[in-house]
């Protein structure tokens, strides 16, 4: 949709560096002169807020790499010598923690809104299948990351998630210690873990680069879910318009970043994890970090490990298949009044999945975990596909001109008529 870039720098420089590497006419046509939707609301802010967080963590997470030490003897200390020893160590421990919570956060928000909006929809299913991916690669990094501090939580948690693989059928035990590297976690799994939570944000930005392109090739969607007809009445350039609404929501967005990391750093981590790791004294109630409760509850709520392994794993990956699970014409849950009553019931669902997450399991919360879990299920599998058939929707705007811009004194006379 951005077209060939009409790029020309002014400079004779400028002009032969152009000819031989365009990149100033990429990022002109990308960034610059790439036609949005005028009809956008702050809810598109979020990409902008993500890109910021990815480059957060990816800066923060090498300085603290270069202090850490991926030892099962060494790793607890180190991160007290970062805390303690280190120049504005806690700060950047505090950043990339902190950094952690904001990011999952930003992304559940893109997610729900592309969610609501339809954004999942022809013509961006592939693009929609990318951020599925990239969600699925930060879920691995924290999981990764939530191990290196090397306290009692994040051992107990390594042995319990890393222990599922075993629930599969004659392989299970053994790719479980493959995965330690030995018979139970340890040195080399720490290791492993390091290696790998330090490579997959680079991946993580190559899946990134991958979404953007497909979103300047399909345009992005809106609150409308109307395509652009007419690039000169639905469209306006990136810059200004849309940059100065991202520069503002970046802005309030670091103002509740710097609150968490100078006030409530610690809210969300765990106390246990002030513990260095020990296999004979494992926490009372082991729980992941807040953004992978829900999956959690899944997991939990299923008696048999192997289909609880399964119903987790599913959890994610039923999302890559709305574009097609979804079949209604209309995007927008602005337009569809039933498919947005049961929106909001997901959410709940969603929320209620996390909090459960988060307690410990008795009969009655693991009934209603049970619940909640066919009911996250039956949304995607159920609710969308017969919505798509049934569902009686508003009508919608012909353009998204016609739906935001004032309708002119003679149109609106000879409507009236």
């Amino acid at each position: 949709m951005s077209g060939p870039s009409t790029y020309v720098p002014k400079s004779a420089i400028g002009r032969w560096f152009e000819s031989r590497l365009p990149l100033m006419g990429l990022v002109h046509s990308s960034f610059v002169a790439f036609p949005v939707p005028r009809n956008l609301n702050y809810m598109w802010t979020f990409g902008a807020i993500l890109s910021f967080m990815l480059v957060a963590q990816i800066v923060t997470g090498v300085v603290l790499a270069m202090h850490y030490v991926p030892s099962a003897t060494e790793a607890f200390a180190s991160i007290n010598h970062i805390m303690r020893d280190v120049n504005y160590g806690w700060l950047i421990r505090y950043m990339h923690t902190s950094g952690a919570t904001l990011f999952f956060l930003a992304c559940y928000i893109h997610m729900f809104r592309g969610i609501y909006y339809g954004s999942y929809k022809a013509p961006r299913e592939l693009l929609w299948i990318i951020g599925v991916v990239i969600y699925f690669l930060m879920a691995a990094t924290a999981f990764l990351g939530y191990v290196l501090p090397w306290g009692s939580m994040s051992f107990a948690g390594a042995t319990v998630i890393t222990n599922l693989v075993s629930a599969i059928p004659l392989v299970g035990t053994s790719i479980a210690h493959w995965l330690w590297g030995g018979y139970a976690v340890g040195d080399p799994t720490l290791n492993r873990f390091f290696s790998l939570h330090y490579l997959l944000p680079f991946i993580i930005v190559g899946a990134v680069g991958l979404h953007v392109w497909a979103l300047h090739v399909t345009g992005q969607n809106n609150p409308d879910g109307v395509e652009v007809k007419n690039v000169d009445r639905d469209t306006v350039a990136f810059t200004p318009y849309a940059t100065i609404k991202d520069v503002f929501a970046v802005s309030l967005w670091l103002i509740l970043y710097a609150w968490l990391i100078f006030y409530i750093p610690n809210y969300l981590l765990d106390a246990d994890n002030s513990n260095i790791a020990n296999p004979l004294a494992t926490p009372a109630h082991v729980v992941p970090e807040w953004y992978l409760l829900p999956f959690y509850a899944i997991l939990r709520a299923i008696p048999n490990k192997l289909m609880g392994v399964i119903a987790l794993f599913a959890a994610i990956a039923v999302l890559a298949f709305l574009p097609w699970l979804d079949r209604s014409p209309v995007k927008s849950a602005k337009y569809r009044p039933t498919y947005r009553f049961f929106f909001w019931v997901f959410a709940a669902i969603c929320i209620g999945l996390g909090w459960l997450g988060s307690q410990e399991p008795t009969e009655g919360l693991t009934l209603i975990a049970r619940f909640l879990t066919v009911g996250y299920f039956g949304f995607f599998l159920v609710i969308m596909p017969l919505l798509s058939f049934t569902e009686k929707t508003k009508p919608i705007p012909v353009s998204i001109a016609d739906a935001v811009l004032p309708k002119k004194p003679d149109a609106a006379a000879a409507a009236q008529a």
